[in-house]
């Protein structure tokens, strides 16, 4: 599904024009967003919960040269289902 796939069905749902629910949806993911750098983690009870993980840095390889190179550490983002979300796919 796409954006605007999720935006149609987001203005059917709630009764919403797609001008609305384009802005509604903007605004959750910007809320997602600054809830990840804030406090590091959101949860949806019932959805899921979106998280920042730090990866540690690492040694990796050039698969075209099989040189060595230095991979270096960085957030992140993980998300995990929740049960419901779960539930519904089965």
């Amino acid at each position: 599904m796409s954006k605007q796939e999720l935006i149609e069905v987001i203005a059917e749902k709630a009764g919403l024009t797609k001008a609305d629910a384009a802005r509604a949806l903007d605004a959750t993911m910007e809320g997602i967003k600054e809830g990840l750098k804030k406090e590091g983690k959101v949860a949806l009870v019932g959805f899921g919960t979106f998280e920042a993980k730090k990866r540690e840095a690492r040694e990796g390889r050039n698969p075209l040269t099989g040189a060595t190179v230095q991979i270096p550490a960085k957030v992140v983002p993980s998300f995990k289902a929740g049960s419901k979300l779960k539930d519904a796919l089965n």
